[in-house]
């Protein structure tokens, strides 16, 4: 087995950092194979290389399939992985963190778990959708109702904008056909907004189902970091597109939601938004990459790894 060819296994270190990669990219009717640090995509038009580490997320289509060796390499890059169907969506897997630190994970629990926390996290996400307003003394009710208001907003300002008349969110994942072309969009855009906030979630090491404003769910945390950005990204592109009556409604709205998440720079503001969310402002600047394992202590904290404590 140690004959296997193929690079070896980078060292984070090596791998570019998760705000620094293209945002996402969709494939169907294809086989994924490995040929060293890329992955092989064929189908009956020929071969492309896609260098793993350059990339966040890969939305796989319908007529997808994938060997042993490429999902080891694209988990070892710390790309996520999502399968996409025709009618639906699901979201099956995700590359290692691209840290060997867990303070994010051990802060998330930690505020998750203590209600004061718990509400002080809620209440810093409201802000960064209302950042010209201080919503620091609104109750978690107040708050939901702003939010339903602008959200509302925007859906009547895409909707006159682009002259597409506007029913409500109504859609069945077993039935994507059965809504009608703004409710297609959305969720098409959605699921790549999805995606997105999963792979940065991963590989920043923080737990996709520990969430404060959605709880309960596997990806509670993804719906959360993924519902800043609708208003602003998913909503009006989903308008946009269905104004415009493209042949592949689907395909026209993720290439457009691809193209605005670079123009905005989702993945770096990404970054820094789950950072600013879990962290203290003094401690939410970038910190060097250190590989290092503590003991729990229940009066010190920690203590040293690899040392024998029998005298003690």
């Amino acid at each position: 087995m140690a004959d296997i060819p193929g690079m070896e296994k980078p060292t984070l270190q090596e791998l570019p950092q998760i705000a620094t990669r293209l945002s996402f990219l969709y494939l169907e009717h294809c086989q994924l194979s490995r040929e060293d640090s890329a992955i092989l995509v064929r189908d009956d038009l020929g071969t492309v290389r896609i260098p793993a580490a350059s990339i966040s997320t890969l939305l796989l289509g319908p007529g997808t399939s994938v060997t042993h060796r490429a999902m080891e390499l694209i988990g070892d890059a710390g790309v996520g992985i999502v399968w996409a169907g025709e009618h639906g969506v699901r979201f099956y897997a995700s590359g290692r963190p691209l840290t060997h630190r867990a303070h994010l994970l051990i802060q998330q629990a930690r505020l998750v778990s203590n209600q004061r926390l718990h509400l002080a996290v809620v209440r810093k996400m409201y802000q960064i959708r209302f950042p010209d307003e201080d919503v620091s003394g609104l109750t978690t009710q107040q708050l939901r109702g702003r939010e339903g208001s602008r959200v509302r907003k925007a859906y009547k300002q895409a909707s006159e904008t682009w002259g597409i008349a506007w029913n409500g969110r109504n859609y069945d994942v077993n039935d994507f056909e059965g809504s009608d072309p703004v409710n297609q969009a959305l969720s098409a855009g959605n699921v790549c907004l999805y995606g997105l906030a999963h792979a940065v979630i991963a590989a920043l090491g923080c737990s996709p189902g520990l969430g404060f404003i959605h709880v309960g769910h596997e990806n509670s945390f993804v719906y959360d970091i993924a519902d800043l950005y609708k208003a602003e990204i998913t909503i009006p592109i989903a308008f946009e597109m269905a104004a415009q009556h493209p042949e592949d409604l689907p395909g026209a709205v993720r290439r457009r939601v691809r193209d605005e998440i670079v123009s905005v720079h989702l993945l770096e503001r990404m970054v820094k938004d789950i950072r600013f969310l879990l962290l203290e402002e003094e401690d939410a600047q970038e910190e060097p990459e250190i590989d290092v394992t503590y003991l729990w202590d229940n009066r010190k904290g920690t203590v040293a790894n690899g040392h024998n404590y029998t005298d003690e």
